[in-house]
């Protein structure tokens, strides 16, 4: 299973789970953080801002991070969770569980991303996460489609942890 948190959320998520990998994916510019009361296992960081198209003195999501974020996934075993999040549980950690979710199941975009928003009505993933998740697995625009058939999610400062399944179908 696949957990997704904002940051203020991830301490009491991250204690109700035995064992788990981290993803955190927060801007450069946040303050340094001690992650080792929280990770108990793998903890891979990126920095990169939230932001959707190239801006100047912005940090934007690339290959590079689109790589880590799925070779994160790859690395998943069967007796731990993911649990990613970002700033506000809402657009970069959404991303990244819907890249990882269609990774492992091919020709599932449509179902994973109706099942995303069915668990959560406040994502809104990456659209830039996305599409470089998309070409690099050569899914041809449907995990781009999928989250733009979904839309915007429900206007919120910091989304609720929840869960999207690992394997499909469901």
């Amino acid at each position: 299973m696949i957990h997704v948190s904002s940051l203020s959320g991830l301490p009491a998520l991250a204690a109700s789970l035995e064992r788990f990998d981290l993803l955190t994916l927060l801007s450069p510019s946040g303050e340094p953080r001690d992650w080792s009361g929280i990770a108990r296992g793998r903890h891979v960081q990126l920095s990169f801002h939230d932001i959707v198209e190239l801006t100047p003195d912005l940090i934007a999501p690339d290959e590079i991070v689109m790589r880590a974020v799925l070779d994160f996934g790859r690395g998943a075993v069967e007796d731990r969770a993911l649990l990613i999040h970002c700033w506000a549980g809402i657009s970069r950690s959404s991303a990244a569980a819907y890249a990882i979710a269609c990774d492992r199941n091919p020709g599932y975009e449509a179902d994973i991303a109706d099942e995303l928003r069915r668990r959560s009505p406040f994502v809104t993933p990456n659209k830039l996460m996305v599409k470089l998740a998309d070409d690099m697995l050569g899914r041809d625009g449907r995990m781009s489609e999928a989250i733009a058939r979904i839309g915007r999610g429900a206007e919120t400062a910091e989304g609720q942890p929840y869960q999207l399944p690992l394997h499909w179908p469901i």
